[in-house]
């Protein structure tokens, strides 16, 4: 289950099957893709339930998958990563718990990922025989480098907070991630709506410069009055 809660101006997004660990069936992908695509506030804040962030995909719907479902779940997932990433919010994913597999897969598409202290992270797809394919093996080398995703995802071993953090996975480790998500909620949305795709920018360096330039003076203009107090 999927719910959406909008507090000022951050949407909460949470999955809600806290006796699943949260894994996330295909009603569950779709709804929510539906959730992201919806959300009209300038910060979208993704979290857990209970003892997890998000196991990943549910174990028991992947059991029953022959190869072409097997292909359609992957490619669901990965629409909705991308559906993360492309949002034109900013994307905190307010990590508590364990995060495995897809759920690592889909903070990986976000654009902030705060972890609590007691938040772990592991890639175990591999220890049966799977790997994750949510835009994990494009995302986590970008995200923590190549030889620390090599680690990760060849051995399967879980992480904590402390070690993610070192690593890049997380950018802070706090008692509240929902509280980053306010604390960027407050800035300025002509500025978060122009530096977000900025910073997600894939072209040349040249093409990225060029960009930053023309979203730096449009901001100027409009904030011409605020900046001449």
């Amino acid at each position: 289950m999927i719910e959406t809660t909008v507090e000022g101006r951050v949407a909460f997004v949470t999955l809600d099957r806290p006796h699943r660990r949260n894994a996330l069936t295909p009603d569950d992908l779709d709804a929510l893709h539906a959730a992201v695509e919806e959300c009209e506030t300038p910060v979208i804040c993704l979290r857990g339930t209970g003892p997890a962030f998000c196991a990943g995909a549910d174990l028991d719907v992947v059991a029953d998958l022959d190869h072409e479902a097997a292909v359609g779940f992957a490619e669901q997932g990965q629409r909705v990563a991308s559906a993360i990433e492309e949002s034109p919010a900013v994307v905190v994913a307010a990590i508590d718990g364990a995060a495995r597999g897809g759920g690592v897969e889909l903070a990986l598409a976000c654009d902030l990922r705060i972890a609590t202290p007691a938040s772990t992270f592991a890639e175990t797809g591999v220890r049966l025989g799977l790997f994750g394919a949510w835009g994990g093996t494009v995302r986590l080398p970008r995200v923590v480098g190549e030889g620390n995703a090599m680690d990760l995802a060849l051995s399967g071993r879980t992480i904590d907070a402390a070690e993610a953090l070192r690593m890049g996975l997380v950018s802070r480790v706090v008692d509240d991630p929902a509280g980053v998500a306010h604390e960027v909620a407050a800035n300025d949305t002509r500025a978060l709506d122009r530096l977000q795709p900025l910073l997600r920018h894939r072209g040349t360096a040249v093409d990225r410069e060029r960009a930053e330039r023309e979203a730096f003076a449009d901001l100027v203009a409009r904030n011409a009055e605020a900046l001449g107090n």
